[in-house]
Formats: C-alpha cells, sequence, structure tokens
C-alpha cells in the first residue's frame, strides 16, 4: 500500500479560521470577520493557559544568586512556575550538586522570622505581578558558594499576530481542538449559527479532554510523608 511517506501536516492562521467559519456554515468574507477570528484565537490562547500545565510550553531559566539579594526576576515570557532547584558551584562538574527547592507561599514565607539570615537557600515562593513573575528566596543567599537558580516555567502561546499565513504555536495534534475551540466562538457571535453552538461545544470539549490528558507528565509520583514533627 503506498502512502505519502510525510509527517508534516499543518494548518496557517488563515486555514483554521476559514475551516472554523465552515463548521459554522457561515461564509468568511471581509477584514472584520478576520479581525473577529484573530481576535478570539487570542482569547483562546489565554483560555488554554489558564487551564493548566501544557507540556509543550515548559522550558527552563536560570539565574545566578547574588550573596545577601533574595529576589529574582523569571523569563520576561513567564506564565507560571513549575519547579525549581539550586545548583552549586556550577562551573565545577567535580563539585556542583544539584537541591531541589520546596515551594512556599507567600503566606509561608512571610511567617519566616528570620528573612535575612544567609545560607544556603532551601524554599522559594512565586510573587506574582501583573506582567512579571519573581521567585524569592530563603535563606537569603549567603557567599561560601556559588549558587545558580533553575526553575521550569510555563511559556506563554505566541499571539495569533497580524500575519494569516504563520502556524499557530500549539502542536499539531491541537489543531482540531484549537478549530472547534474557534467555530465556537464565531458560532456564540454570528446569529445565524447560533444554533450549532451546543453541537461544537460538545465536540470541543471532548477534543480538549483528549489533547490536555495526552499532555499531561506520565512519569510515576511518589509521595513521601514528612515525618519531621514526629
Amino acid at each position: 500500500m503506498a502512502t505519502s511517506g510525510t509527517t508534516t501536516f499543518n494548518l496557517d492562521l488563515t486555514e483554521i479560521m476559514e475551516e472554523a467559519f465552515d463548521l459554522c456554515g457561515v461564509p468568511m468574507m471581509s477584514g472584520g470577520d478576520f479581525n473577529t477570528a484573530k481576535r478570539a484565537l487570542n482569547l483562546i490562547f489565554l483560555e488554554w493557559q489558564n487551564k493548566g500545565l501544557n507540556l509543550w510550553k515548559v522550558e527552563q531559566g536560570s539565574v545566578s544568586l547574588v550573596a545577601g539579594t533574595s529576589s529574582y526576576a523569571a523569563n520576561s515570557a513567564a506564565l507560571e512556575i513549575v519547579d525549581a532547584f539550586i545548583r552549586t558551584d556550577a562551573n565545577d562538574t567535580d563539585k556542583q550538586i544539584d537541591t531541589k527547592l520546596r515551594r512556599i507561599s507567600r503566606v509561608e514565607y512571610n511567617h519566616q522570622a528570620k528573612k535575612l539570615t544567609q545560607s544556603k537557600p532551601t524554599q522559594y515562593y512565586v510573587d506574582k505581578g501583573t506582567s512579571d513573575i519573581n521567585l524569592v528566596v530563603w535563606s537569603t543567599p549567603d557567599s561560601a558558594q556559588t549558587y545558580t537558580l533553575f526553575y521550569d516555567y510555563i511559556k506563554r502561546i505566541e499571539d495569533a499576530g497580524t500575519n494569516a499565513d504563520v502556524n499557530p504555536d500549539v502542536p499539531a495534534r491541537y489543531l482540531p481542538c484549537l478549530t472547534y475551540a474557534l467555530a465556537l466562538n464565531v458560532a456564540m457571535k454570528y446569529p445565524e449559527a447560533n444554533p450549532k453552538v451546543p453541537l461544537l461545544k460538545q465536540r470541543y470539549d471532548e477534543l480538549w479532554r483528549e489533547v490536555s490528558e495526552s499532555d499531561r507528565e506520565r512519569a510515576a509520583i511518589k509521595f513521601v510523608p514528612d515525618l519531621g514533627s514526629y
């Protein structure tokens, strides 16, 4: 049996928009329709980011710690911090050691009695602003060793942009889900497509459930009780 031999199928934004309008039974005829679809795509990307972890957008950042300084800016594209660890003597392969940091809440950090105590950091909390994220470590780093803070973060999905011939910043396996998400948004805005909203929503929910489950970390999780108080 002859097959294509290729695995590079993708859709650009125009094709996704056309397919979404086709699903709604509404012709995409004007620049206004394009702007409506582009705005909806950007809102969908933000909605997806709020739904939780998407492994394809996880990247790692690092910053060298400075003695006496506890707060460090994360990458400007970071949406959420997933994990963090400290590496001592990062430039010496014979001495370097990685130590996982325990994430704590702002309240737990505020309850630390001696915030200026300097030693090797063991904990951190995530300080979120409207447009930036800072990692605050405790204890405050000392100068006994060189410390590098490594952190895994979820990077923002790129905007739809202004060019219609570019691909969306999502894996190909998300394209059916993205297309139905856009179709659902379009159907809710165009009265002639309103009757299709329930069916589009049902199919979108099914596709989202499938891709979100496929994009979860499959590694086993081991829970270890903290018996320090016993």
